[in-house]
């Protein structure tokens, strides 16, 4: 009877806290729940991505908020030029921001004709963050995943693309799917940018990362859109570490 006793005393505080651990994970994959701010809190430099989706921008309000550097996105595929980017662009310039341009990859798309048009559409960089390619699926491309060496293949062709031309290695944003099938092991050399709003990137994704996207859900005062949320991020680094990525020739 003691032996019983006992191992339900032990039995019944290990189902309770393997409940509570389920319901607050279900909590969070549901974004019920959000631990990325607490973790992202303790980053010094903070930042944000957009696109025409949040609207018209207050560049000035958006700044005052706390955020160090902006990537804006210009250009998608082989054709689309974001419909806010040279108005986004020519704000945020002023403002004393990092800002970076950023391309949205095209799986169906040549690598020439998209580095073509990010190039005429974002013209030069100095004084500008790294070019960046954001890969991620789109779709029905993560249900039907584009064959894997033929698309590592055209992501360097692009990469290469974007190094000549601007003469930095490139910023790779991607998410957690996209990365695990095409970019783990494939592009080291270049600066990561990571998409995770559930918890802190680390040991799942097996090397640094230099930018980390920490939510979808943000909402701040500065911009009027038909969405609402805005993407947050922080920077790996020191305010001046950021500086110092900038483009300089």
């Amino acid at each position: 009877m003691k032996k019983q006793s006992r191992k339900r005393y032990i039995l019944i505080p290990s189902c309770i806290l393997f409940l509570f651990l389920l319901v607050m994970a279900i909590l969070i994959i549901s974004k019920r729940i959000a631990i990325t701010p607490y973790f992202a809190s303790r980053y010094e430099v903070q930042g944000i991505d957009l696109s025409h989706y949040q609207g018209e921008v207050d560049w000035d309000q958006l700044r005052q908020s706390g955020i160090s550097f902006a990537f804006i996105k210009a250009t998608e595929g082989s054709r689309t030029v974001d419909e806010r980017f040279s108005e986004n662009w020519q704000n945020a310039a002023g403002t004393g921001l990092c800002i970076g341009a950023y391309h949205f990859f095209s799986f169906d798309s040549p690598a020439e004709d998209q580095a073509a048009l990010y190039k005429n559409t974002v013209g030069n960089l100095d004084g500008r963050l790294p070019p960046v390619l954001d890969v991620e699926y789109y779709g029905k491309k993560e249900k039907n995943p584009p064959e894997r060496e033929k698309t590592i293949a055209e992501i360097q062709k692009l990469l290469d693309l974007l190094e000549i031309e601007y003469q930095v290695k490139p910023i790779l944003y991607t998410t957690y799917p996209v990365y695990h099938r095409y970019i783990q092991d494939n592009f080291d050399s270049y600066p990561l940018w990571i998409r995770n709003v559930y918890y802190k990137p680390g040991f799942d994704i097996g090397r640094d990362w230099l930018f980390w996207q920490y939510s979808d859900t943000s909402v701040m005062e500065g911009y009027q859109g038909e969405e609402p949320y805005i993407d947050r991020n922080v920077f790996a680094g020191s305010k001046e570490e950021l500086k110092n990525l900038c483009i300089r020739r």
